[in-house]
């Protein structure tokens, strides 16, 4: 009998979800800032020192820098502002959406301790002396030309002064007003330079006892009011040293934002089709899951106002594609119960049940990667972490609980009852358990036994591993400024760049890129290597020349040496923790012969992604990192799905004697999780490859990092976890049987 009102709650809830994300998606999204490389914007990572040596650099000094700091931005009317102190001695600043840069730059990092001096460097008065506040842009009373006025606390004290220097010859009658003035600047070797430190150095022959005037190099409006503006901030009570930064063009930042929205898309509409041709019924019903999945993790992701970046959106794509995986591992169970001869609600009952150990332990698996990411990378890969972590989390709610909801209104209806066509199973293919027919594991009519084939597999496997071995001495990795150091500069035109055109421009400023390439869709970028760090001149140079030239700001990314070396190490820590970590968990909840050849499988993925780079010579930088621990969660999911099977199997046989025992055991678990392991991965491959194709050219090497990583991973999972634990667990057989006891025990096999 069918319960109509089932079917009119279905119906009922898939039109409040349409109504809700329809109706608040635009205000939702709105809300979520945008990182810095999605709008343009820079970020810096400052080492704090003393200014002198009795100076202690402790929390309380921190504090007072980032308030500083903080102070400064203001002056600059920026909103969307992120800054952090990092361990003991550095505070990274963020800023997107700024216009001017290079005014940012100098307004954060001046010291501002003004000084004025004479010719011979004597100190006669400094910022303690000036009213705080009172510096402002104004004009000469007889040039006309832009000025920098200040008030004085003590005039009296200034006119004492000026009477000293007004009396020394000429033409040393100066008064060198500096700003920054560090221990062995001279004056007398400043002046000799097209471009002094020092800021002004007006010829005194009269008292004075008005205020000061700065008349300048001489100045601009713009640049008197910088000048303003840094002073009336105040002084830091440090001195802060640039040791990485990021900038980020405003048009650069427009065009990534819309490359990887259309990426992303197209990938999820890809997953969407395929679900629903391929499971029917459950995929229609996993489309619509998942489509609350992406609102309720932007929903997630506004409330706790994370700040959406470029890995950010990736991460969000390829969440959807591995929270089908979820959907996946139920429908195949149900599709196995079914053909076993259940009912339809037995059959989900029974898949639904057998399925939800094995997306725990799955997802777990992969937040474990996660959360290691987010304790070692830089800020974009946190920002990549925070959505992976969130995205596993959320698609748990909606891929089990959700799915299970709106399946559970249908089968419970019973309008599905003797159609397990809707699933996707033909009539023929359900076996008669009364007459003793046993299912037999088909992917697509036809068996495989991978068992027969592992030599050949681990051949393959050893061939391959050989070549990438002999290209990583040989050819080694292009290594990105992540990891050497350096400066990397991205040019960006409406149309097809020169890349001559944009040599003769470095050259021009004196500067010699290592190399320059081609880049872009229509090689619209040009991207220049250098092998030392930019300094703030240098990059306010190429700003200014290219963004005259080609009408888009230049982005620029610098690493020092120190950092560089913090980077490869940080790199190596995750991958080491990330690793440890999931050897502890699958020991715990399978048995350590597991655990170690999931390791054993995952270090032969996060190896081919390494051999590939090797081979392609694409740079390698912090974000393929972020994808090796990504693909390290996902192969260590694929093969614990593959491993769940396999106890399963074996608690359904109780003992295990022999090898060839083992061996079937093996084969016929591959066997059941084959069609989970190729649809899984081709969903996420669709994502990834979207991705690659039509994403932001920041991310495509991360994209093509992931590909090779999934394909990879799914041929560890089938060819060579399962197979190297079979050879490993089958030669102990003699001494150590595989036996389980008839209550279901906690752990892995009772040997």
């Amino acid at each position: 009998m069918v319960k109509r009102g089932r079917m009119i709650a279905f119906f009922l809830l898939v039109l409040l979800f349409a109504g809700i994300i329809g109706t608040t998606t635009e205000s939702v999204t709105k809300g979520i800032p945008l990182g810095l490389d999605l709008q343009g914007g820079f970020e810096i990572l400052y080492e704090v020192e003393p200014l002198d040596d009795d100076q202690e650099i402790n929390d309380e000094a921190m504090d007072a820098t980032v308030q500083s700091l903080r102070e400064r931005v203001d002056i600059l009317g920026i909103n969307e502002t992120n800054i952090q102190i990092e361990g003991d001695n550095r505070i990274r600043v963020q800023l997107a959406g700024i216009q001017d840069q290079k005014e940012a730059r100098d307004l954060l990092s001046t010291t501002a301790t003004l000084s004025f001096r004479d010719v011979n460097d004597k100190l006669y008065l400094d910022g303690s002396d000036i009213v705080e506040g009172s510096a402002k842009q104004d004009f000469h009373p007889r040039t006309g030309e832009p000025v920098v006025t200040l008030r004085l606390k003590d005039p009296d004290k200034f006119a004492e002064v000026t009477s000293t220097i007004k009396n020394f010859p000429e033409p040393e009658n100066v008064l060198v007003i500096w700003l920054d003035y560090e221990e062995g600047d001279s004056y007398k070797e400043e002046r000799l330079k097209e471009n002094p430190k020092y800021i002004s150095a007006p010829a005194v022959n009269e008292t004075i006892r008005s205020n000061v005037m700065i008349t300048g190099p001489p100045f601009t409006v713009d640049s008197a009011k910088r000048l303003a503006d840094i002073l009336n901030a105040g002084s830091l009570p440090v001195k802060l040293t640039e040791i990485y930064s990021i900038s980020v063009g405003a048009q650069f930042g427009e065009k990534a934002l819309d490359q990887t929205v259309f990426a992303g898309i197209i990938g999820i509409a890809l997953i969407f089709i395929y679900m629903i041709i391929y499971y029917r019924l459950p995929g229609l019903i996993a489309s619509i899951t998942l489509s609350v999945y992406v609102y309720v993790i932007l929903l997630v992701f506004n409330l706790m106002n994370g700040v959406l970046t470029l890995p950010g959106i990736a991460a969000l794509v390829l969440g959807v594609g591995m929270a089908v995986d979820a959907n996946i591992i139920t429908y195949e169970r149900i599709k196995e119960e079914l053909k076993a001869g259940k009912t339809v609600l037995s059959a989900y009952r029974a898949g639904n049940k057998r399925s939800l150990a094995t997306i725990l332990d799955a997802n777990i698996t992969t937040i474990l990667a996660a959360v290691v990411l987010f304790i070692f990378g830089t800020s974009s890969v946190k920002g990549f972490a925070t959505m992976l972590i969130v995205s596993i989390l959320v698609s748990f709610i909606t891929a089990v609980y959700g799915t299970r909801l709106l399946m559970g209104l249908w089968v419970k209806s019973g309008l599905l009852n003797h159609k397990p066509g809707y699933f996707g199973v033909k009539k023929e293919a359900i076996k008669d358990i009364t007459k003793g027919e046993e299912v037999e594991a088909t992917f697509f009519g036809k068996t495989f036994n991978f068992v027969k084939h592992s030599k050949k597999f681990f051949a393959i496997s050893a061939v391959l591993i050989a070549a990438g071995i002999v290209s990583l001495f040989t050819l080694q990795l292009n290594l990105g400024i992540d990891f050497t150091s350096g400066s990397r500069v991205q040019v960006m035109a409406d149309n097809t760049l020169d890349i001559e055109e944009v040599r003769d421009g470095y050259e021009s400023l004196g500067l010699n890129p290592v190399e320059i390439v081609s880049a872009g869709d229509q090689g619209e970028l040009a991207i220049a290597r250098f092998d030392r760090v930019l300094n703030q001149e240098e990059i306010a140079e190429i700003g200014e020349h290219f963004s005259a030239q080609y009408g888009n700001e230049p982005s620029v990314s610098t690493v020092t040496p120190k950092v560089g070396r913090e980077l490869a190490f940080n790199a190596v820590q995750a991958v080491l923790y990330a690793s440890i970590g999931i050897i502890i968990y699958v020991a715990f909840r399978f048995e350590i012969f597991f655990a170690v050849t999931a390791i054993l499988a995952l270090l032969h993925d996060a190896f081919f992604i390494l051999a590939l780079f090797s081979l392609t010579q694409l740079e390698f930088d912090i974000t393929i990192i972020a994808a090796i621990l990504t693909i390290v969660g996902y192969s260590v999911n694929d093969t614990i799905v593959t491993f769940d099977r396999i106890r399963e199997n074996l608690r359904f046989k109780k003992r295990v004697k022999s090898y060839k025992e083992l061996a079937a055991v093996v084969n016929k678990s591959l066997m059941e999780t084959l069609a989970r392991s190729i649809n899984t991965v081709l969903t996420v491959i669709f994502a990834a490859f979207m991705l690659f194709m039509f994403g932001a050219e920041a991310i495509t090497n991360f994209s093509f990092a992931l590909i090779v990583g999934l394909l990879a991973g799914t041929y560890s999972s089938l060819f060579i976890a399962a197979q190297l634990w079979l050879v490993w667990r089958g030669r102990m057989l003699d001494k150590k049987p595989i036996v389980f006891e008839r209550k279901k025990p906690k752990g892995g096999p009772q040997v």
